[in-house]
């Protein structure tokens, strides 16, 4: 991960909540009200400033924790109440490189503050797999909330994601994307965003056409979308769930199942979201599916998902090298085809 943590600045830390919230989706963040005192304790990845700007003591705090002769690197977001000409001008002289009215959605926030982080990496290699981390997890995270919400899905929104994953794994490679995607602090987005990169990468290796990379991809980052329905403290346990969360975990394939059909989303990517736990020998779930009844689409799907999770960072775990992860793969006969985990684990080094 770049430098240190982002700084979210703010003296209505109530308000900041959702803020700090969405921040921590793809990244550290440390939340520093503004009656604290002291020093940051390391270089800043950004600074977002939620603090009243025409006071005093709020443009001395700002002032003091900018390092100061701060390379062009460091976003500095500004929420204002007061968008006028002095303020914008008070807010610029402090370091600001984009501002908001205090109102606007987080979404919008994060989203500004994404670009510009990715705007300033120099490795013109890094940059195109952050531009599509970037883009994949503002998808994510609007797929996400909406689902809690109880809202529609947008399908669009969606499908704007696609092209920069391939994008990203095609021009910056699987490893940048993986190291990357290691940062997220969120378990489910950090998993679907390993699941969307691996997919991208297997299908650009078995060379499919264009339509059905999207295709794939867009099955391998809705396919958890079930899990916005699971409650969180079953969601980002450490370690084995019990017998009974374990029933409520596994029904998230129906649930993401129910959520995309109500959206009108189409039947392969409805087959892929219900079935990428399903195994030849019947053992999966949640409708126990035996050899042929397994479409391919999800034969390619669980490979992809199930590597992904063995190589998942967590506070308490470091990934599983892929030589480990793929040596378990290829322990699985009858459960996985192994002509298809032969091609992905061509895939997996390729990179």
């Amino acid at each position: 991960m770049p430098q240190g943590a982002i700084y979210l600045l703010t003296d209505r830390p109530d308000r900041s909540v959702a803020l700090a919230t969405l921040i921590k989706t793809f990244g550290r963040c440390e939340v520093i009200a503004s009656s604290e005192d002291g020093a940051l304790r390391a270089r800043p990845r950004a600074i977002v400033s939620d603090l009243t700007l025409n006071r005093r003591e709020a443009v001395s705090r700002l002032r003091s924790l900018v390092p100061r002769g701060k390379a062009v690197d460091i976003p500095v977001v500004c929420l204002l109440r007061s968008t006028s000409d002095h303020d914008l001008r008070v807010a610029r002289d402090l370091g600001a490189t984009v501002c908001f009215p205090a109102y606007t959605a987080p979404h919008i926030v994060v989203k500004a503050l994404l670009d510009q982080i990715t705007a300033a990496e120099p490795d013109p290699k890094v940059r195109p797999v952050k531009q599509g981390v970037t883009q994949a997890t503002a998808v994510l995270a609007g797929l996400f909330d909406d689902v809690r919400g109880g809202g529609p899905i947008s399908l669009p929104l969606i499908e704007a994601g696609l092209d920069p994953i391939l994008s990203a794994v095609r021009e910056g490679g699987l490893t940048r994307w993986l190291e990357t995607v290691w940062t997220h602090d969120d378990a489910t987005y950090q998993h679907c965003l390993l699941v969307a990169g691996v997919a991208a990468q297997f299908v650009l290796h078995l060379g499919f056409r264009a339509d059905d990379r999207e295709h794939f991809v867009r099955a391998a980052l809705l396919h958890d979308v079930g899990k916005a329905r699971i409650p969180r403290e079953i969601l980002n346990k450490p370690g084995r769930l019990d017998a009974d969360e374990l029933v409520i975990m596994r029904q998230h394939p129906v649930i993401g199942y129910e959520i995309l059909r109500d959206s009108d989303c189409d039947a392969l990517t409805l087959g892929a979201v219900r079935h990428h736990h399903e195994m030849l020998d019947g053992s999966g779930y949640p409708d126990g599916l035996v050899g042929n009844e397994i479409s391919d689409i999800v034969r390619l799907l669980t490979i992809c998902d199930i590597y992904a999770a063995l190589t998942e960072r967590r506070s308490y775990k470091e990934p599983m090298p892929a030589r480990d992860a793929l040596a378990i793969l290829q322990s699985m006969t009858g459960k996985l085809e192994m002509g298809l985990v032969q091609h992905f684990g061509e895939a997996m080094t390729a990179t």
